[in-house]
């Protein structure tokens, strides 16, 4: 139908990845959340990597096609790039993010009482994963909302 993929793609990355972090801080805090919520987060790990990457490869795609039709002008070409470094990093960050949420799911038990019986190692590996999860989920948000920024910047200062 003409619409290039990539403004239709990227609307699954924008939703999944906060919905990672979300839930990856959500499982990793509150107990009470994690029998409710463990398949999911499982699922989203496994999801908003490959939305990160599917916008990222359409992007890219995109991107290639307009400036074989030389419809990008070499002074709008470095906007791009640094649009597409955004894109890079906020990959990999969902990526590091998702092996983090995946770890809680599978290092962390979903009830109270299988916690206490891990005794004092599980108790260091889920603070440990914890954090993780904080730090992990901060810095995937803030490239996914670098990256939409840049992008959507682009898009409104023209070629």
């Amino acid at each position: 139908m003409g619409i290039p993929a990539h403004p239709l793609v990227l609307h699954a990355a924008v939703v999944f990845v906060p919905l990672l972090a979300l839930l990856t801080v959500a499982y990793a805090l509150v107990a009470p959340v994690r029998p409710h919520t463990r398949w999911v987060l499982g699922l989203l790990a496994v999801g908003a990597p490959l939305a990160a990457l599917f916008a990222k490869l359409s992007g890219d795609a995109f991107f290639d096609r307009m400036r074989s039709a030389n419809r990008v002008t070499p002074e709008f070409v470095p906007t791009i790039e640094a649009h597409q470094q955004f894109g890079d990093i906020t990959l990999w960050a969902t990526i590091g993010l998702a092996i983090v949420a995946l770890a809680l799911v599978r290092f962390v038990p979903p009830h109270a009482a299988e916690a206490s019986a891990t005794g004092g190692n599980g108790r260091a590996l889920t603070l440990s994963l914890q954090v993780l999860s904080l730090v992990a989920a901060g810095v995937a948000l803030y490239y996914v909302i670098r990256t939409g920024d840049s992008g959507a910047k682009a898009v409104w200062t023209g070629q």
